[in-house]
């Protein structure tokens, strides 16, 4: 293993600066993403306060669920070179009531199209009134 192969802070060197990443998705499909380089030392809520995520999506900067890289983190957490810096939303629907809801509705795709594919079998019946 070469000089070049061995990490900054195992060599005893620390660096200056970290690069991070601030990620916020305000609903299904849409993501506000950071790129910040802030200075070595620096914690999880002073990646917040630099993104601005918390501003433009007026979010309260204490009670928030965060994380880096899909783990809890408190927001006094040091911040390492190329986190990801998550804000977790809160859920609306209850993960197993949206399960059944999905699946209701794939239950009444599947009636009518059972339903259209009988109707056309049978063209000739007259439809009661």
């Amino acid at each position: 293993m070469g000089s070049a192969d061995v990490h900054p802070a195992a060599a005893g060197t620390v660096p200056e600066s970290v690069a991070v990443e601030v990620a916020y998705c305000p609903r299904p499909g849409e993501c506000d993403r950071v790129a910040l380089t802030l200075p070595a030392g620096s914690t999880l809520s002073d990646a917040l306060a630099a993104s601005g995520v918390l501003q433009r999506h007026a979010l309260p900067a204490e009670g928030l669920r965060v994380g880096i890289w899909c783990r809890l983190k408190e927001p006094d957490t040091l911040l390492r070179d190329r986190d990801r810096i998550e804000i977790y939303r809160p859920l609306t629907v209850d993960p197993k009531e949206a399960r059944r809801l999905r699946y209701k509705r794939h239950k009444d795709k599947l009636a009518e199209k059972a339903a259209a594919s009988l109707a056309k079998k049978q063209p000739g019946q007259a439809t009661a009134a």
